[in-house]
């Protein structure tokens, strides 16, 4: 049975200091307006020159919208992108970076941070996680440390099977953290077990890319 710690996920409230981002939505009312000025100018123009000018018309129009389209998506960015040269730069053995929809993703290999079978945090592990502090801090969102293992079953009294090791070795994470610094409020400990392999359980290559601790950042 997974004990209090492991049956809790600790909340993740909106991090203090964010900007008011209402002018978000004015922003893309002009927007909207600068399109639609631009296609009934277009519209409104006198036809005349045959399907050429008709041709040039429709380029333009297309032109005139895709440049409104290209100042929005490059005006707009998730306030994680400028932490992305910081984090690319860690260049941690066993430490990678990844872009995904949901934010920013820190994997660590599990062979860094724990014996096998055992959610206590080794020396190296402990200095590769204060390695990562300054990058944390400088983040003001919120991070979710996830646990993952391998298909082989566990079972041992404080392991029943790899749920509870994958939740406590993500709590030991969260706990470390904490302890240099990190506020606990902007964290949260899940455990996927085995559920979400990246890799072949097959092979022991495989097995060892799916033991992983990930910290996923994201607003």
């Amino acid at each position: 049975m997974l004990n209090s710690e492991a049956r809790h996920a600790l909340e993740m409230p909106t991090a203090e200091g964010e900007g008011d981002e209402s002018w978000l939505t004015s922003y893309l009312d002009v927007l909207t307006l600068l399109i639609t000025l631009f296609v009934l100018l277009l519209a409104l123009t006198p036809p005349g020159g045959g399907e050429a000018a008709d041709s040039d018309r429709m380029r333009s129009a297309s032109a005139i919208t895709a440049l409104p389209l290209a100042t929005l998506a490059t005006g707009i960015q998730p306030r994680h992108q400028g932490l992305r040269p910081q984090m690319a730069g860690l260049n941690i053995p066993g430490v990678s970076v990844s872009q995904g929809r949901e934010g920013l993703t820190l994997r660590i290999d599990d062979s860094l941070l724990f014996p096998s079978g055992d959610a206590v945090l080794t020396p190296q592990g402990q200095n590769v996680l204060e390695n990562l502090i300054t990058a944390l801090e400088a983040f003001e969102g919120q991070i979710s440390v996830e646990g993952h293992t391998d298909n082989i079953p566990i079972a041992t009294p404080r392991f029943p099977s790899n749920w509870e090791l994958s939740v406590g070795r993500a709590i030991a994470v969260v706990r470390h953290l904490e302890r240099q610094g990190v506020a606990v409020s902007r964290m949260r400990a899940v455990g996927y077990a085995d559920t979400q392999p990246m890799e072949s359980n097959a092979t022991a290559e495989g097995r060892a890319a799916n033991r992983r601790v990930e910290l996923l950042l994201k607003q």
